[in-house]
């Protein structure tokens, strides 16, 4: 497997951007097999495979070793992961005596060019504008009135609806990423540790013991679950009321999607229906009403539809989590 590069004009670019406009390079070696590559060979460059390159800046040569992250398990199967480690070493390794230096960190781009990270701070992310309103604005208002709505059943149903179509599509050969999901909803920060991890000391309802306690009986939840990897699917990630925008009827876009392009169906289940149990025990101390209705139309409509009554075998962790 190989990154694609523009030949050695498209690395000498780079290094132009590095060094100064009088960056050339001489020689590119690869460091495993001690081969060197030619400049008609330049074509690529394999993952985890290091390279020495020999670069003349201003009549100095120096030696510089561009590495990758070979994608695959331990946590490297998205690019994102592996982008996170080298931006994080770059950061990293000049900050410790006696370490080989880091001189930059950089991306592969689509059209084989390279591209310089290392002023890089933090990153974000440009989206395209929506006009809509969140859904849990309309929570709020069935809070106050007290009843539903035909427009609160159709926007319950569409929502339902769209997680039968998300999930309809399945992740066959891709169940790592099911026990890595599996792995990550216990142990993420944003999951269920990480939230333990930031409860305050003292608290009469969650004291350690009690965390504790929690914590052991989702760790055999996971090796409950992670065998399941036959339930691989695409999903959302973060399918909850603050990241739907409604327009008019049922029309609605979706916010915000997190943790991977695949998992377990349960998550987005979860994310979405706990809030109707959250805001009928804030309307009434208790499970009835019109969020109960709401509650039992999503999970209705999804089960018919999709067949999947093992799922409810598996929510029970996600709820914990969502809770």
């Amino acid at each position: 497997m190989e990154l694609t590069l523009a030949g050695f004009e498209s690395l000498s670019r780079y290094f132009r951007e590095v060094y100064g406009p009088n960056a050339e390079v001489l020689r590119v070696l690869e460091l495993t097999s001690g081969r060197e590559k030619s400049g008609g060979e330049l074509k690529g460059f394999g993952y985890g495979v290091p390279y020495l390159i020999e670069v003349s800046v201003g009549g100095e040569v120096r030696r510089v070793v561009l590495e990758t992250i070979r994608p695959g398990g331990f946590g490297h199967e998205h690019f994102s992961d592996r982008a996170q480690i080298l931006l994080w070493q770059h950061s990293a390794f000049n900050n410790l005596p006696k370490h080989v230096r880091s001189i930059d960190v950089g991306a592969f781009t689509a059209s084989g060019a390279l591209k310089s990270l290392g002023d890089c701070k933090e990153f974000f992310i440009i989206t395209e504008f929506v006009e809509g309103k969140p859904y849990y604005l309309d929570l709020e208002a069935i809070k106050a009135r007290g009843e539903l709505s035909s427009l609160d059943v159709e926007r319950c149903l569409a929502l339902s609806n769209y997680l039968v179509e998300v999930h309809s599509v399945k992740g066959a050969g891709l169940e790592p990423l099911y026990v890595r999901r599996i792995r990550e909803l216990i142990g993420h920060g944003e999951c269920i540790m990480g939230l333990i991890d930031n409860y305050p000391s003292g608290l009469e309802y969650a004291d350690e013991k009690t965390l504790m306690e929690i914590e052991r009986r989702c760790l055999e939840w996971r090796w409950k679950l992670k065998k399941k990897t036959h339930r691989c699917a695409r999903v959302h990630g973060d399918f909850h009321p603050w990241n739907i925008l409604f327009r008019d009827g049922a029309d609605f876009t979706a916010l915000d999607r997190s943790r991977g392009e695949w998992g377990e169906p349960a998550d987005d289940m979860a994310a979405m229906t706990i809030n109707y149990l959250f805001y009928s025990l804030q309307a009434y101390g208790e499970i009835k009403g019109p969020f109960k209705e709401l509650f039992e139309i999503f999970w209705e409509n999804y089960l018919e539809k999709t067949g999947d009554e093992e799922i409810l075998t598996i929510i029970q962790p996600f709820y914990a989590w969502r809770g």
